[in-house]
């Protein structure tokens, strides 16, 4: 995953090459997770051209495909749990952030579960049709669900339901690789007067490795530093570059 570390060091020699001023790590931590949500937020706006792109075959095939390629990255956020019901709806996860599928809580019986998929809805006049109408009311075999702030699932006898979603991107411990609940964050020790890096109280970013010229270039627009495009890629694929040689 994208090092802390990595980035906020590049970003503090640009901006101190570029003659800006010195990156704080209190600046840094203020906004490497905004850094984080907006790059996470793109994703999904790209994912929706590329499909385009791919329908109209333009986009490549295999490994070359950029539509493969995010859905690649986007699976790291991807997350399934399963949700009881309370007061009539289900309650989203605290770490929702897109819905992926939904489908009944079933039960398993020698490695066969009988739970089915829910169609989602999002429109509540859809939902009102979809009731009302004498051929796709839902049943048990067929449910439908209204994803609002809550989730209402049709028909009401079903009270439990798996879902799978992407999270909110967080962070990961840098010294194991686990996931944390925390953001990202350049932790530090205060020597010779100077802030130097502390991994135990560090967070790294929960982005693949690939997007740490683009988490430099997304911070670099955060905190102000006016630099050419070129500079920042060019010092953030060389820095990957050495930190996989080592």
């Amino acid at each position: 995953m994208a090092s802390v570390r990595e980035v906020y060091n590049a970003l503090s020699d640009l901006a101190n090459k570029d003659e800006r001023g010195f990156v704080t790590p209190t600046e840094f931590n203020s906004f490497a997770p905004i850094a984080q949500q907006n790059i996470f937020n793109r994703l999904f706006q790209e994912l929706t051209n590329v499909e385009a792109l791919r329908k109209r075959n333009v986009d490549p095939a295999r490994d070359k495909s950029r539509s493969k390629q995010i859905k690649e990255d986007l699976a790291v956020f991807s997350v399934q749990t399963n949700i009881t019901k309370a007061s009539g709806s289900f309650a989203k996860p605290d770490d929702f952030a897109r819905l992926i599928s939904l489908k009944t809580f079933g039960d398993v019986l020698l490695d066969v579960t009988n739970s089915v998929m829910i169609d989602s809805v999002y429109d509540e006049e859809k939902i009102d049709r979809i009731l009302l109408s004498t051929l796709s009311a839902p049943t048990k075999s067929k449910p439908v669900a209204l994803v609002r702030d809550t989730i209402t699932v049709f028909p009401t006898s079903v009270n439990r339901i798996t879902m799978r979603y992407y999270k909110q991107p967080e962070g990961l411990d840098p010294t194991t690789g686990a996931r944390t609940v925390a953001l990202p964050t350049f932790g530090f020790l205060i020597q010779n007067g100077k802030e130097a890096f502390n991994a135990s109280s560090s967070v790294d970013f929960e982005l693949p490795e690939h997007y740490t010229s683009e988490l430099v270039l997304e911070m670099g627009k955060l905190i102000g530093v006016n630099l050419r495009d070129r500079d920042v890629y060019a010092y953030a694929t060389g820095g990957q570059q050495t930190q996989q040689r080592r």
